[in-house]
């Protein structure tokens, strides 16, 4: 009878030892066939692909690998993420926000999906703070109605692309009769209004494509129209020698974030 104990209970130690070595070896499986979570798309990131269109954006205004890019206004990052997985390593996102907690946001997201290209900027309401004379593509979305000095923003844009570089302005429709003052308190703006303005400040108008339709409660109409510094004859645009000038004189920190640069 001992000996039946003992052999039931040394098989009955074997059967578990082997469960829990059959559980451990399914939780490694997953572990190593599991998708990396840093390349999964976030749910509200993948509904807004859907119609705000992303690659239709960056392909209208000529993004490819190696482009020197700005999203002006980039908030928390949304196209920012877009533009880096565009341009690659061998390219650079310009991330510019006058909002340092929007910068935070977006620093944390470019830090998470491990993107060395892109260098983060805290803008001055008068300045986006960029390069000059760098940048193939700079794109304003949902921003522009808030500038309040847009004719500084835009000189300072128009001073940092390359002669034949583009600018995107997207931005919710609003009524073309009603002025700034009414379109701003609707977080709107008109197309006429930002054509005037673009092409006060050098640029040429070169078209407009096809708008977005964000679906829910918030529903809203944005307007997509595409602009062009001259390649020839560059007029320059109305502005200050001071805004000129000021990237040179600026006082720039570039502080490491794991590979994302904050410029002061």
């Amino acid at each position: 009878m001992a000996v039946t104990d003992a052999w039931w209970d040394s098989t009955h130690a074997n059967r578990h030892r082997r469960r829990v070595w059959y559980a451990a070896l399914l939780v490694l499986a997953v572990l190593v066939l599991a998708p990396p979570a840093s390349i999964s798309v976030p749910q509200d990131e993948a509904r807004r692909d859907r119609w705000q269109r992303p690659a239709e954006v960056l392909d209208a205004l000529g993004i490819t690998v190696g482009s020197r890019v700005a999203d002006v206004g980039c908030g928390e990052g949304y196209f920012v993420l877009h533009l880096a997985r565009r341009v690659g390593t061998s390219g650079v996102v310009y991330a510019v926000d006058i909002d340092p907690e929007a910068l935070a946001t977006t620093r944390r997201k470019v830090e998470r999906a491990g993107f060395p290209q892109v260098r983060l900027v805290l803008s001055r309401e008068d300045d986006p703070r960029l390069p000059e004379d760098e940048l193939d593509a700079v794109l304003i979305v949902n921003a522009y109605h808030e500038m309040h000095k847009h004719d500084a923003m835009l000189g300072g844009i128009f001073r940092a692309l390359k002669p034949g570089g583009r600018l995107a302005i997207i931005d919710g429709a609003g009524e073309e009769h009603e002025d700034r003052t009414t379109l701003l308190r609707r977080h709107r703006m008109s197309r006429k209004l930002v054509r005037e303005d673009a092409e006060r400040n050098g640029f040429r108008f070169r078209e407009e494509r096809p708008g977005f339709d964000r679906p829910g409660r918030n529903a809203r109409s944005f307007f997509f129209l595409i602009f062009e510094k001259p390649a020839k004859g560059v007029r320059t645009p109305t502005g200050t020698a001071s805004h000129r000038i000021s990237w040179l004189t600026s006082s720039l920190t570039p502080l490491s974030f794991r590979g994302v640069f904050l410029t002061f």
